[in-house]
């Protein structure tokens, strides 16, 4: 990831929540996030037969989780997989939010199982993960929960994440590490 790019991606979630009229601390709904962006989410099986889908995902489980796309009229749309649970759909979406707000490019075609996708490069995809990470959990909200001794499952729960996304976040954002040396730190101070 460029250098800086963390901070930045932290600043751009606060503006995007704060836009959306959210607290630091209070969770997103990423299809309001979406309409208020203007961007359109519809559920594939709207698009294609669910068997087709079915017959992607049997091909290679994890294939096709959403995909964003621009199309002539200026319509942002993300095309979802209604076959995940809603909170990996929710990181889905957020990750292609994500994409679409750092203007990110498609830059190649892959087929699988017969079927076309559009993919960002590697550097994309993780500024993309993490700026999706940020809208989702922004650092506060992270630091309240840590704080509070909140388990991933338990963070995930509330916020309608995956436990992947929560603990991805506890981990990577280094929440878990500035909460476990403010407790080693208070428990280090002579009681009175």
């Amino acid at each position: 990831m460029r250098r800086g790019f963390k901070a930045e991606a932290e600043r751009l979630a606060d503006r995007t929540r704060s836009d959306l009229g959210l607290t630091p601390t209070t969770p997103v709904d990423v299809r309001v996030l979406a309409r208020h962006l203007n961007i359109e989410v519809v559920p594939a099986d709207q698009l294609i037969d669910i068997r087709k889908l079915q017959e992607l995902i049997a091909e290679q489980d994890g294939a096709f989780s959403a995909a964003s796309f621009h199309l002539p009229d200026d319509r942002v749309v993300i095309v979802c997989n209604p076959l995940n649970d809603s909170a990996r759909t929710n990181s889905d979406i957020a990750h292609e939010i994500a994409h679409i707000l750092l203007r990110h490019e498609v830059r190649e075609l892959q087929t699988i199982g017969g079927n076309v996708f559009f993919t960002c490069d590697p550097d994309q995809e993780e500024e993309a993960n993490w700026l999706a990470g940020c809208l989702l959990l922004p650092r506060q909200i992270l630091l309240r929960e840590a704080f509070a001794n909140a388990s991933a499952d338990h963070i995930a729960a509330k916020y309608k994440v995956s436990t992947q996304m929560a603990r991805f976040r506890l981990n990577t954002s280094g929440v878990n590490l500035q909460v476990r040396r403010a407790q080693q730190s208070r428990s280090r101070r002579p009681r009175a």
